[in-house]
Formats: structure tokens, C-alpha cells, sequence
């Protein structure tokens, strides 16, 4: 098996080495007797959970396997960044049972029917623009434009502020890559508290706003929203927007980059979808999703000693689940390093795995992905990459920062 010391899981040059030596190692340590535990640099250390049973298992049990403090940090994040950034993903029931319904309430069928549209308007401006631009980079013009603009439209976020949103979301997701780091003489947590307390001033401005003067959005929809006696404040207002707008921009964007380097680096597979392009997409997408896997893990804290998968955890442990190595796992999946656009069943773990912390936002992503590459393929089907994509340097998040297209 690779040497934990050769292929450490929490180094950044593990995770910008090439997909295959990464999968090589994931493959070793599904294949290894017991769990690999890996130390960290604050002297604490986390269990690599990689079959896709165990990670099932530990999903579905939230009552050991807690969330709290953190679902997105390796290490347990000082109480300035605990304050903005503990969202749903990061709390356990009864209160993440809470507010899960106050935002799922607020979904209206008014509003999920206007989201649906808006999403078909925003495809075909976005293939307009291609068309009309020619080559250019498909991350900057055709995958970051889908999902910010529409999420930004349900919460009533202007314009002018959408920048701010990106810069935000790229610190706090791949802040330790070169291209985002913070000013000089800034840590890491300084610079995702100074962010994320952007993401919650944008909110409670227009929390304020929409609780004075009501609009047809989601912000007016939370923020006047009841259950059981309990709504949401500011603070959980802004932690619901950071969740969504780092979550929900950051994962469709990147599944959108990868569409495009699979169906380049794979014309078979890319002639099979295009030749039934309606009937083969919805099975596409899963396969993207699947094979992208763009949230790369998540983070569980024992809240007991427990055994899972022939090991006794104890109490306090910390363990990751590698999402990507569970959606390669060869007992589950036949020919797993394969790109298949017609796999069935394809059960994948793509929007984290079964349990009470799965995505709330997956529907609109599948969304999203489909009607854009349905757009896309419609009017440009020789699209395709003209280079290999560059990646973002950092475990969590599978990010594609640039690949250039032409048609």
C-alpha cells in the first residue's frame, strides 16, 4: 500500500497530482485491512474512511457520526470562523431537522416555478454570449455564470455584488491555492472570518430590507418564515446564504467544468450521448456527477465509541468521508475508472450519501447541469476543450479554475 507518508491526504501536492496516481492510492486503501489514520500538523489527525458501505453507513448515523464542530475543516476552526460558518452542514439534529424545514417550506411551488425558468432564460443568454464570443475560457463564461445567477436571483442578491460573492466563495473553498490567497500577513482564519462576515453584511442588509418591503424571493420567504415556533435570525440567515452561495455555486460550476474535459477527453462516450441527446442526458449528468464527485469529502466527529467496518472508533476520533474514492469502489460500481454517459444504476454519492445532511440543493443542480448542457450540445455540438483544464489546489473541493473552449 502507498506510504501515508508518500501520498499524505492533507498535502496539496497529493491533490493536484494527475487523477490516476490518486486513485491508485484510494484504491489501496479500500483494499487495506483497517482504516489508515493520518496525522495533522496541529497534532491531532483524522481516519480516511474510503468504501462506499462504511461511507453509507456513517451517513446514515448521524448520532455518532456528528457533524458538530465541523463538517468542512480538517481541523477544528476557531470560534470567529465557527460563528459565520456554522450552517446546516455543520450542526446535528434536533436543530439541523429545524431549520432544514424552515428553508425547505420556503421553496414555494411560486418560487421553485420561477427558478425553473429563470434557469432556461440564463442557459440560452449564456450559449447567446459563446456564440457570439467564440473561444474563451468555458469556467469564467458558460460554468460560473449558471449557478451564481441563479442563486443570487432567488435570494434577491443585485448585481453589483456578485463579484464580491465569487471572490468570497473562492477564498473560503481553495483559500491555500496559490492563485487565492489572501493578503500577505493574513492566516487562514482571518482571511474566512473577513469573508464570510461579507457574505453575512450582504444578508442582513437585505434581511432587513425584505422584512420591511416584501419581494417575490427567498430572502423575503426565510425571513418570514415559522416552524415550530422557530425562524431564522440574522446570524442563521447569513450562514444559510454562505452555505448556499459556497455550496451550491462552487459544486454545479465545477460538475459544469468537468462535463466539458469528460466529454472531450471521451468522443465515444460524447457520440453516444449526442446521438439521443434527450433520452441519454438525465443518466449523463449522473455519470458527471459520479465521476467529478466535486465535494471531495466531508468530516464526521465520533460521538461515542462505536465499530464500523471491523474498526473501533472511540469517542471524540475524528474521521473523513472521501466521497470520490466511495464512487470508485469496484463492489459497487462495475468498471468504476470508466466514464460511462449510459451507467445504470449509477447510486453515487455525487450529493454526499444518504442521511439527513444530504443535499438540499441537488435537484436544482441536476437542473442546472441538464438544461445548460442540453443547450450547449443542442447548438454548439462540436464544443469541446482545447486544453487540459487547470485545477484548483486543494482536497475539498474537486475545482476546475480555467479550460479554455472553442466550437
Amino acid at each position: 500500500m502507498p506510504s501515508i507518508a508518500e501520498s499524505s491526504l492533507v498535502s496539496l501536492d497529493f491533490w493536484a497530482r494527475p487523477q490516476g496516481e490518486r486513485d491508485e492510492v484510494f484504491a489501496s486503501l479500500r483494499a487495506a485491512e483497517g482504516p489508515v489514520f493520518c496525522p495533522l500538523p496541529d497534532g491531532q489527525g483524522f481516519y480516511a474512511i474510503t468504501r462506499y458501505e462504511e461511507v453509507a453507513e456513517a451517513s446514515r448515523n448521524p448520532q455518532v457520526f456528528s457533524s458538530q464542530p465541523t463538517a468542512v475543516s480538517l481541523v477544528d476552526p476557531p470560534p470567529q470562523v465557527v460563528r459565520y460558518s456554522g450552517s446546516m452542514i455543520s450542526i446535528d439534529d434536533p436543530r439541523h431537522a429545524r431549520l432544514r424545514r424552515i428553508v425547505s417550506r420556503s421553496f414555494t411551488p411560486r418560487l421553485v416555478q420561477r427558478v425553473t425558468g429563470d434557469v432556461a432564460v440564463l442557459a440560452r443568454r449564456i450559449v447567446d454570449e459563446l456564440t457570439e464570443r467564440g473561444q474563451c475560457d468555458f469556467v469564467e463564461h458558460v460554468a460560473m455564470p449558471m449557478p451564481l445567477q441563479i442563486i443570487c436571483s432567488m435570494m434577491g442578491i443585485p448585481e453589483s455584488a456578485y463579484d464580491d460573492v465569487i471572490d468570497a466563495t473562492n477564498l473560503i473553498i481553495a483559500l491555500g491555492d496559490p492563485d487565492y490567497e489572501g493578503p500577505e500577513g493574513k492566516d487562514r482564519a482571518a482571511i474566512l472570518a473577513e469573508k464570510f462576515s461579507l457574505l453575512h453584511a450582504l444578508m442582513a442588509d437585505l434581511g432587513r430590507l425584505r422584512r420591511e418591503k416584501p419581494a417575490d424571493d427567498l430572502v423575503t420567504a426565510l425571513t418570514h418564515a415559522n416552524v415550530d415556533g422557530e425562524a431564522l435570525d440574522d446570524l442563521d440567515l447569513g450562514r444559510f446564504f454562505a452555505l448556499l452561495v459556497v455550496a451550491g455555486n462552487e459544486t454545479t460550476r465545477n460538475a459544469l467544468s468537468h462535463s466539458l474535459t469528460l466529454l472531450t477527453d471521451n468522443p465515444g462516450q460524447r457520440d453516444i450521448l449526442l446521438a439521443d441527446l434527450d433520452v441519454r442526458l438525465p443518466a449523463a449528468v449522473e455519470e458527471i456527477v459520479r465521476y467529478a464527485t466535486p465535494v471531495t469529502w466531508m468530516r464526521r466527529t465520533l460521538t461515542r465509541d462505536h465499530e464500523l467496518g471491523g474498526h473501533v472508533y472511540r469517542a471524540g476520533d475524528r474521521v473523513i468521508l472521501y466521497y470520490n474514492s466511495a464512487n470508485r469502489d469496484d463492489g459497487v460500481f462495475k468498471d468504476p475508472y470508466a466514464f460511462d454517459v449510459l451507467r445504470s444504476p449509477n447510486p453515487h454519492f455525487g450529493f454526499g450519501a444518504p442521511g439527513p445532511h444530504f443535499c438540499l440543493g441537488a435537484h436544482l443542480a441536476r437542473r442546472e447541469i441538464t438544461v445548460l448542457l442540453r443547450e450547449l450540445y443542442t447548438r454548439l455540438p462540436t464544443l469541446h476543450a482545447t486544453a487540459p483544464p487547470v485545477r484548483q489546489r486543494t482536497s475539498f473541493i474537486n475545482g476546475i479554475k480555467s479550460v479554455p473552449c472553442a466550437f
